[in-house]
């Protein structure tokens, strides 16, 4: 039995330093490409999260609205005049906003999202919360997100000891009383979350007849699509219905089309790849250059340019194969490492890493296929 040789192992390793700058190179374009895709994931996941954890299959709101960043307020009395239609069980409004919350100690100003509902209609299915209805009744009470970044104090370790905490939110003495857990985005760095009545207290300027969101729950079997359509046609061009799932949708709508971070992300991997492409063609293109009389020897021999061919391409899915591992360990703690500094919603997944390696694979390929045009250069005759 013949055994056959691996000479495209063989030239790769036979310069070292060259396959050394070859893997550097594939694999800074591995841990480019997992960052980007890792940051938009977290991008979109993080600034979903809210929505992911609502109680009604229905949302209302003003047409204009874009997303959480960018809400509008329409009148809440398009939300009882939704109670009236078939399928419709109960609709709760959701008020939403920016505060400054002050440091107790660097009296450091910091923006802060609040959430704010009647709490005798909770609008989140998030445990925590529900367990806590009765203290946001409290004037001035308001929960803490227990994921917000560390830059707004020790808040969780405190609730957690049954210590007292008290801080200025909108100038005004607040006392935290639990803890819920939602996370950091790229709009917020925390979250409170509080009744309507202590949101109208935090922000004077709003009123309680004007919502920024309506949460409507249905009747058990009744079609989402059919309650909605039934609820557009009532209003009109006045209000906006969406399923809970159109309205993720539209928060990454938002991100991806309406700001520069969506599209950033985006050139990112482009960039990444267009790096890796152009590292792995000069190595290959000077290594079949170097090489040249040895393919034409080769070719005089009898191998065929498709033998040949297939050198090259295998020498492309090694490096690609080696230039991705190290990738992806130093992309997995980095991962690590950015979630535990900002609490971004950011971790390695097998779908992603599958795909990284397939675009990975297919860079390398795809500079392949430019190199071998050396070889057409080729002749047997070039050996005399």
């Amino acid at each position: 039995m013949r055994r056959k040789i691996p000479l495209a192992w063989l030239q790769l390793k036979r310069e070292k330093i060259r396959l050394a700058v070859a893997l550097s190179g594939i694999s800074f374009a591995v841990v480019l490409v997992f960052m980007q895709y890792g940051f938009q994931d977290s991008l979109y996941d993080s600034n979903t999260t809210p929505h992911q954890h609502l109680k009604g299959e229905i949302v209302l709101m003003h047409p204009q609205t874009r997303g959480l960043p960018a809400l509008q307020h329409f009148p809440r009395a398009r939300l009882h005049q939704a109670r009236a239609v078939t399928g419709v069980t109960s609709v709760h409004p959701l008020y939403i906003d920016f505060a400054e919350w002050k440091t107790s100690d660097t009296r450091q100003k910091y923006s802060i999202f609040v959430f704010g509902f009647d709490p005798a209609k909770p609008v989140f299915d998030l445990p925590e919360v529900t367990q806590n209805l009765s203290k946001i009744q409290q004037m001035d009470t308001v929960l803490f997100d227990r994921a917000s970044l560390p830059e707004f104090g020790p808040i969780p370790t405190l609730i957690e000891q049954g210590q007292p905490v008290v801080r200025e939110v909108e100038d005004r003495q607040i006392k935290v009383k639990g803890l819920f857990t939602i996370g950091t985005s790229f709009a917020t760095d925390g979250t409170l979350i509080t009744s309507d009545l202590n949101f109208m207290r935090l922000k004077p300027h709003r009123r309680l007849d004007e919502v920024d969101l309506g949460i409507v729950s249905l009747q058990p079997d009744v079609d989402p699509q059919v309650v909605k359509s039934s609820l557009q046609a009532k209003f009109g061009e006045e209000v906006k219905v969406m399923t809970r799932q159109e309205f993720i949708d539209l928060e990454i709508k938002y991100w991806s089309d309406g700001t520069a971070v969506g599209f950033i992300f985006g050139l990112g991997v482009f960039m990444g790849l267009f790096v890796g492409t152009v590292v792995v063609y000069q190595i290959l293109y000077s290594d079949v250059s170097d090489h040249l009389a040895e393919y034409a020897t080769l070719k005089a021999v009898g191998f065929s340019d498709r033998y040949l061919l297939n050198v090259v391409f295998k020498e492309a899915l090694i490096l690609a194969v080696l230039g991705y591992m190290p990738g992806f360990a130093i992309a997995t703690i980095l991962y690590k490492l950015t979630h535990a500094a900002t609490q971004l919603q950011i971790s390695m997944t097998i779908v992603r890493a599958l795909w990284v390696l397939i675009l990975t694979i297919g860079m390398c390929l795809s500079s392949g296929g430019i190199a071998v045009r050396r070889l057409h250069s080729a002749d047997p005759a070039d050996i005399f």
